[in-house]
């Protein structure tokens, strides 16, 4: 199986040489690798060509956003011409064996739309020399539909491989979405056929980086807006699983967001505010884990502002 990896990457020379590297060591020996560069402002192109040399193919364009980029990748001839695409992040690595495990089960059923596999979580000053402790993430399961209304279920389109035909009928990444564009963009892929699960160890390797969009956005509940709508109003999905079953996994999708976007308040240290978006969030019947965090925002919240009061 011909795979095109597409890497979109803007501004991440210190960590383009690891991406690139763990796509070129893949075992899989039928591999195009393709790098948009999107606008950087400092020597990722450089530090790209130098690692990759003519087996990369390199598109420099100013900066247009993520989804831009892939999109753009996914046009280049060598792409077109793969039987299947990876979007891998330029500060992620894979696992020497990942595109060949992601092939062999991908090649095994005809009808399944694209094949994920098993990915964690690094620090970000990880490598594939010293990748340290990993918060190991699978997801289980084909038919992902309703669960991925809910929330994104994958850190990022490194673990999907994803047929190129069922991409073409997605039509790519919405280039209006400048945030969570590959959570609006799984239920569209899910639509047309199975989105399988291969087994095994992590896949993909993940920095989880300060300096990253989704850092950034993790506590604005403003940045999944365009998303979330966006999966709502999706036709082809309401046509599937009905108008009300799918408004219904949209509110159950926002309380999702809700809890997550105030737990990550309440993860940087930002009680006061998270606490209203847990209280929203926390559903009708909460695991008891939602109850103890709830109860530890409200006491830290309620000691800042005795502090702020007494100072």
């Amino acid at each position: 199986m011909r795979v095109a990896v597409i890497i979109a990457a803007r501004n991440l020379a210190p960590f383009i040489g690891d991406a690139i590297r763990s796509v070129l060591r893949q075992s899989h020996p039928d591999l195009t690798l393709i790098l948009v560069d999107d606008g950087s402002e400092d020597a990722t192109a450089d530090r790209a060509i130098q690692i990759g040399g003519s087996r990369l193919h390199l598109l420099q364009q100013p900066a247009q956003g993520i989804s831009h980029a892939r999109n753009r990748g996914a046009a280049h001839p060598a792409a077109r011409a793969a039987e299947a695409l990876l979007f891998l992040d330029g500060d992620d690595w894979l696992a020497p064996d990942a595109i060949a495990r992601l092939c062999a089960g991908l090649a095994g059923t005809p009808g399944a739309a694209a094949i994920q596999a098993p990915f964690a979580y690094v620090a970000e000053g990880a490598t594939p020399d010293a990748a340290g402790a990993l918060d190991h993430r699978k997801v289980s399961g084909t038919d992902l539909l309703a669960r991925l209304i809910l929330g994104n279920l994958f850190a990022n389109g490194g673990h999907v491989l994803i047929r190129s035909e069922a991409w073409a009928r997605a039509g790519g990444f919405r280039e209006d979405l400048r945030f969570a564009e590959d959570w609006e963009f799984w239920p569209r892929l899910a639509l047309l056929g199975p989105i399988l699960a291969a087994a095994g160890p992590p896949a993909l390797f993940v920095r989880r980086r300060q300096g990253s969009l989704m850092h950034g956005a993790a506590t604005r509940l403003a940045a999944y807006e365009p998303t979330l709508a966006a999966i709502a109003q999706n036709a082809d999905i309401a046509a599937r699983l009905g108008p009300a079953r799918l408004a219904h996994l949209s509110s159950r999708a926002r309380r999702e967001l809700l809890w997550t976007v105030g737990r990550e308040m309440l993860r940087r240290g930002e009680a006061s505010p998270a606490l209203p978006l847990l209280r929203r969030g926390i559903g009708g019947r909460p695991r008891p884990q939602r109850l103890l965090i709830l109860a530890r925002a409200l006491w830290l919240a309620r000691r800042g502002m005795e502090t702020a009061a007494e100072s």
